[in-house]
Order: structure tokens, then sequence, then C-alpha cells
């Protein structure tokens, strides 16, 4: 039973997070709103809504393990395996702005997070804890950072946009009638929600069911399940020989997880942290620089196959060292 509500979460989840966003979108056209705008609110939104919703689920249903486990778990899958993964398929080409500018941006989101999550060591409390002051400063976080990118993006023309291939998809923007949009967000919202509530009571059927902590089952099932949007995304655009999508599609999804999704989930109730450990906040922050070193000092600005490979065995060697610890 508990399996049958993780996936058919899953799929309500998926299902909501499409309709919404094409509705939405829809409604952004109609409207005569940049595609540039659609782009970096409305698409960056539908392919994190699975993280949001089941951390925001998570957070109040005192799941506080699953709802960060599934972040730190969702942002290290997109650095290593996604990016890995794509690149096997075609070398990912990194652009100068992406590497000086997107990529240290994300480790530096990184940091904040590890920052937070240690009251304990930084400030001798009795526990570690996302606060909802720390939710506030992430979303202010985040909206310096939109700031940013809509600053950068205006600046540049889309020419140096890790995320600009998203953003050329205007005619494929589908002009709904305004009943239909309705219709798709209203049902879409509520597939979200459904979605979210059935993914998080599996989640956690199955992890007491196997005798394993909430943190373990956020950082593998859960975070796996939620980045199936973001693999897809990837695998595809290798296939029709844009690999590079890949890396802002990690980029801004973990920037968006962190800032945003964190930063909500924080704000509406504090999230005890119980069972993720250092380990995980040092190997989230440890995967987003590798990823910059590869970029930075190998291959001319390029991941190649063989660093794909070791991004990858990262990844593996790191799922091997939580169920060690089971």
């Amino acid at each position: 039973m508990d399996i049958l509500l993780l996936v058919g979460g899953l799929l309500l989840i998926l299902l909501g997070a499409n309709g919404l966003t094409d509705g939405a979108a829809s409604v952004a056209k109609r409207f005569r709103i940049p595609s540039i705008v659609i782009g970096l609110t409305i698409v960056a939104f539908g392919t994190s809504a699975p993280e949001l919703t089941v951390s925001i689920s998570s957070a109040l249903k005192g799941s506080a393990d699953i709802a960060i486990g599934n972040v730190v778990g969702s942002n290290i899958f997109n650095t290593l395996m996604i990016v890995g993964c794509t690149a096997l398929f075609a070398p990912i080409v990194i652009t100068r702005n992406t590497l000086k500018r997107e990529i240290p941006l994300c480790i530096l989101s990184s940091v904040a997070l590890l920052i937070c999550a240690n009251d304990v060591f930084l400030d001798g409390s009795e526990e570690n804890m996302l606060g909802i002051a720390d939710g506030l400063l992430l979303l202010c976080f985040f909206a310096i950072f939109l700031s940013y990118t809509f600053a950068i993006a205006k600046k540049d023309g889309d020419t140096t946009n890790p995320e600009k291939e998203p953003l050329q998809e205007e005619d494929e923007i589908r002009l709904l009638p305004v009943w239909k949009s309705a219709l798709y967000i209203l049902g879409g919202l509520a597939g979200l929600i459904i979605g979210g509530n059935f993914f998080v009571d599996g989640a956690g059927g199955i992890a007491r069911g196997l005798g394993v902590s909430e943190s373990v089952i956020g950082l593998t099932l859960v975070a796996g399940g939620t980045s199936l949007p973001e693999l897809a995304t990837s695998i595809v655009a290798a296939l029709k020989k844009n690999p590079e999508i890949a890396i802002g599609n990690a980029i801004g999804s973990n920037l968006f997880n962190i800032f945003f999704v964190l930063g909500c989930s924080a704000s509406i109730t504090p999230m005890r942290l119980t069972g993720i450990t250092n380990l995980d906040l040092w190997v989230l922050v440890g995967a987003g620089i590798l990823l910059w070193l590869f970029g930075l000092f190998f291959g001319k600005r390029t991941i190649t196959r063989i660093e794909g490979s070791i991004l990858m065995l990262c990844y593996a060697a790191y799922m091997a060292v939580l169920i060690c610890n089971l």
C-alpha cells in the first residue's frame, strides 16, 4: 500500500506540475508577458514543483528529515547523477559566465545551507534546526538571485544565460482558452497537493517498514523521484544535441531548491535536523566544487564522458556510504 501511495503520489505530482505549468504559461502568454519571464519563473517553478510540494507537505506533517533530505538529496542527484549521465550521452560545454557566476552561486547556496543547519557547532544550541529566521534569509537570497538573473538576462539578451534553451520555447507554449487554462491551473494545484500528501505518507510508511530513518528515504528514494523532471529534460536535451542545458537545468534547480523550497518550508514551520548530517551537507558542497573544478581546469570548459563517469561514481560512492550507515 505504501508503494502504491508513493508511486501514485509521484504521478499526481508530475501531472500536476505539468498541468500547472501549461496553464500558467498560457495565461502569461495571453497577457503578453515576455518569454524570458515565463522561462525564469513558470518553467523554473514547474521543474522544481515536486520538490516544493514534497518538502512543504513533509514539513507540515512533522517529517522534517524527508523535507530537508529531499532538497539535499535532489541537489546532489542533480549535480552528480544528472550532469554525469548527460555527459555520457554528449560532452557538456560550460559557458564562461556559467563558470564565473552561476556555479559559484550554486556553491554559495550550499555553503549557506551548511551554515544555517549547524546551530549546535556554531551557536552551541541543543539541536540543529532550520528556523523561521533561516527560512526568511533563504527567501531573501532567492529574491536577490531572481533580480540578478533578470538583470543578466536583460543585459545579455539571453545569449549567455545557461537556461537559454527553455526560454527559446515561446513558440511551443500553447495558447489555451481561458476556461481550460483555469482548469489546468486548478487541477495542477490539486494534483500537487493531493500527490504530495500521498507521496509523503508512502515514503514515511516505507521508511518505517524497512526500519530506516526518514532522512535516508528523503536523501535517496524521495530525492530521486522528485528529480525525474530534471533527469528527463537533461537526457532529452542531450539526445537533441543540446547537452549544455543539463548545466543550466541542474544549477537552476539547485538554487531554486535551497533558496525557495527550503526557504518556504522553514518559513512555514521550523524544521529539526535529526537525520541529516554534516556528511550529507559537505557532499552537497563538494559536488558543486567538483563540477566547478572540472569545468575550470579540465577539457577546456567541457564536462567530458570521463568526467561524467567520475561524477556518477561519486554519487554511487555516496549511496554506498548511506547504505553502510543504515
